[in-house]
């Protein structure tokens, strides 16, 4: 695992990262789907927020949006804000009967300590409410940065103990990472989850177009650490908050990186910092980018390993 790749970025592996992707959204967003209907392919998954102040009707009518807009509802549920069983019990049923309950992503959520009787998402999995409700597929968060709170040890175990937790409720699972800066360090990060023997697909996170002042912001308020030399090969200075960078170079690298059989199953999951429908414009335009292409250069790009 030591060869550089070469400047191009071959076409199958920027196709690969493109198919089947996602998007997020939040219940008070809900305007940029119509106009992203005739850009994003029809089914896409789309993530719910779930915010502090989610009220659940509210939630399960943002749902039925996303689903009446031609995508895929994932609601995400966050397992500390759960203040009760009976309160998870009522989401998923809401859910089930929108008919937006099959898929969701399951995370830890914000809160320091829990609101409820869930302190993590293994519990809210372990808990059989999610296929008593219906849902079949259930992803996961992972964390290639790190987290600011949680020792790396932690996380792998984390990590380990929701996909067994999956497997044992009969669930099909999938990871999502928090979004970053750094394509290298997602790689070696997706190599040592297949080092571990976690195959779930993953999808990385990346940021969509949005300004760099927000960028940072948001990085700020979720513990992402945004180094210097990141930034620059990113597109941005830490010192130039102007401008309003794409995840471009960063997608760029990742496939030149990608290994298939290093690196597994891999897609991508775009954050909607700068809005929804923006997003999707973005989407449109770079899925199939000229210079994807196997002999396209690209200029100069950091070595990283993709023999396995």
């Amino acid at each position: 695992m030591t060869s550089p790749v070469p400047g191009s970025v071959p076409a199958a592996a920027y196709s690969a990262l493109f198919a089947d992707f996602s998007l997020d959204v939040t219940a008070k967003e809900l305007g940029g789907l119509e106009p992203a209907r005739g850009v994003i392919p029809a089914g896409t998954a789309v993530h719910l927020a779930f915010p502090e102040s989610a009220d659940l009707t509210e939630q399960v009518s943002a749902a039925r949006a996303i689903k009446a807009a031609g995508f895929r509802p994932e609601p995400i549920i966050a397992a500390r804000r759960l203040r009760s069983a009976g309160m998870l019990r009522e989401y998923l049923a809401a859910l089930r009967a929108a008919g937006a309950g099959e898929s969701v992503l399951v995370v830890g959520g914000d809160p320091a300590q829990p609101q409820g009787p869930y302190p993590d998402a293994a519990a809210v999995i372990g808990s059989g409410l999610l296929e008593g409700h219906g849902v079949r597929q259930a992803s996961i968060a992972g964390h290639p940065g790190g987290h600011p709170a949680v020792a790396d040890d932690a996380l792998w175990a984390a990590l380990a103990g929701k996909t067994a937790a999956l497997g044992r409720r009969g669930l099909d699972g999938s990871v999502v990472t928090q979004f970053g800066f750094d394509p290298v360090r997602v790689l070696t990060w997706l190599a040592e989850v297949r080092a571990r023997g976690i195959g779930l697909p993953v999808r990385v996170g990346v940021p969509g177009p949005a300004t760099v002042r927000r960028l940072l912001a948001i990085a700020s308020r979720c513990g992402v650490a945004v180094s210097a030399s990141a930034a620059e090969e990113y597109g941005f200075s830490l010192t130039d908050l102007t401008g309003t960078p794409g995840p471009d170079r960063f997608i760029q690298t990742l496939a030149s990186g990608y290994a298939p059989r290093l690196h597994g199953e891999v897609r991508l999951h775009f954050n909607t910092f700068g809005g929804f429908a923006a997003t999707a414009e973005w989407i449109s335009k770079f899925r199939d980018w000229p210079v994807a292409t196997d002999d396209a250069p690209i200029g100069s790009i950091r070595g990283i390993t993709t023999t396995g």
